[in-house]
């Protein structure tokens, strides 16, 4: 092992796995595989395997995951700028794929950055509901927003707030809640080793607070009936079935959900229902997973049915319901903007009018469910659409991620061999041929029929209008 690990982890260790502790030493000789997973917005997985540059196989525990070649430069391939996957550890793609979500849903990744559960969770909601993404650190939340847009996700909220905070904007709102906990790490050993630098510094005692502050305000805004998982990169009991523990223990109104169990996975230590994964049973790195549901009372049943009758009644008169308020639903106030409204009728998508808000010169497509008076602070909400200036619209980059090639009037679709793929990921003016063109106007550009970005239209001429903060570097 090139990277010792300390004598109080391996005691640790030996205690927790008993006769599999040689087995685990073991693995740290072996290399860790990297995965992918599929954007299911875009792709199947299997078309998407199809597309790829190297060979996959499939990840057996997830749906839509891949393994790939280690040494495949996947990030620097076209359709990673299309959003067509996320690049991410295979067990860390597990909590988002444990979590029961619906389209419709209401829910919220609480330590959401930089976003590879928080894309797999906006990817299931298809379009509806809400997803609100959180991270306390704002720098981190810009590469989180980056993320979700990067994966055409519109119906979002990216916020950077303490939990106690949120939790006093959304008490008992979610229908899912993910808190992927900060953590002491031990999960992350073989992969990285700078962890094992840190958890000599902190270890798990210096995570054990700010877990439960963390969990216990995410109860407080799951509603009745709803879900909470809870998750973390670490082997810590203390950090894992212990805090499970305490939970059930603190709130009455929460139950566990026992998770099924997968060829590899295992059952929690002293706490059955729970799962962890470890480096020397499958293809992947250290997790755990418990899942907790919010009891429904008699009485909190009889407000969910009048809540949802209210809800009905007032959606006949605003499709966005009693949540948008304020300056939301100003889809009326846009009509001098020609060119915006013009733009909208090139898209084969059905846009909602009272969810269009303009805020001074930019226009955003809220969320169904958004809390309009809300003070928070939010680096996103809803769709980006664009800027309209001096009466010229022009959209965003947001705006091209959640179309496709069949969906936006004016599109010219390269082939990913094409050299001019990358000359337009840079940022550079791209020259049409003959059977390209013309083009005039707003052109979608987009590889293999999935969207890249803008350009300007002139004639046999693209000037490029790609996001300069996304460019190939």
């Amino acid at each position: 092992m090139k990277n010792p690990l300390p004598e109080t982890f391996q005691e640790e260790m030996r205690s927790l796995l008993g006769q599999e502790y040689e087995s685990y030493i073991k693995s740290f000789d072996t290399p860790n595989i990297p995965g992918l997973r599929v954007n299911t917005l875009r792709l199947t997985r299997e078309a998407c395997q199809k597309i790829l540059p190297c060979a996959t196989t499939p990840i057996p525990w997830i749906s839509n995951g891949l393994f790939y070649e280690d040494g495949a430069r996947l990030s620097k391939d076209p359709c990673y700028y299309g959003g067509l996957y996320y690049l991410q550890e295979p067990s860390a793609m597990t909590p988002a794929s444990l979590l029961p979500v619906k389209p419709g849903d209401m829910v919220l990744d609480l330590c959401a950055a930089p976003g590879g559960k928080s894309t797999e969770l906006g990817a299931r909601l298809r379009g509806k509901g809400m997803l609100v993404a959180n991270d306390i650190s704002n720098s981190r939340a810009k590469g989180l927003l980056k993320n979700l847009e990067l994966f055409g996700i519109a119906n979002i909220c990216v916020v950077s707030e303490p939990p106690e905070r949120l939790s006093s904007v959304f008490p008992e709102f979610f229908d899912s809640i993910l808190i992927d906990a900060p953590c002491s790490g031990e999960g992350m050993f073989r992969k990285d080793p700078a962890m094992i630098r840190e958890w000599m510094k902190k270890g798990p005692d210096c995570y054990r607070a700010v877990q439960k502050d963390i969990v216990r305000e995410g109860i407080s805004m799951v509603k009745p009936g709803g879900y909470l998982l809870y998750s973390t990169c670490t082997f810590s009991r203390q950090e894992d079935e212990e805090l499970v523990r305490w939970v059930l223990d603190t709130f009455g109104e929460m139950e566990l959900v026992p998770l099924p169990l997968f060829e590899g996975a295992s059952d929690g230590i002293g706490l059955s229902g729970c799962l962890r994964l470890f480096p020397h049973r499958i293809r992947g790195e250290g997790h755990f997973m418990a899942l907790l549901r919010k009891k429904k009372t008699d009485s909190a049943a009889e407000d969910s049915a009048g809540q949802n009758r209210k809800k009905g009644e007032i959606n006949q008169k605003n499709p966005v319901g009693r949540y948008l308020s304020g300056k939301a639903g100003q889809g009326d106030d846009l009509g001098q903007d020609t060119e915006f409204w013009n733009f909208l009728g090139d898209t084969a998508l059905d846009w909602d009018r009272h969810r269009l808000v303009k805020r001074q010169d930019k226009i955003y497509y809220l969320p169904e469910g958004f809390v309009e008076e809300a003070k928070l602070r939010y680096l996103r909400t809803g769709l980006f659409m664009g800027t309209i200036k001096k009466g010229r619209f022009e959209p965003s980059q947001a705006m091209a991620m959640v179309l496709s090639e069949n969906q936006y009037s004016n599109c010219v679709s390269f082939s990913r061999e094409d050299e001019r793929v990358i000359r337009y990921l840079k940022g550079e003016t791209i020259a049409l041929t003959d059977g390209e063109g013309p083009k005039s106007g707003w052109c979608l550009v987009c590889v293999d029929g999935f969207a890249l970005g803008f350009a300007k239209g002139n004639q046999m001429t693209l000037k490029n209008k790609y996001y300069p903060g996304w460019r190939w570097q």
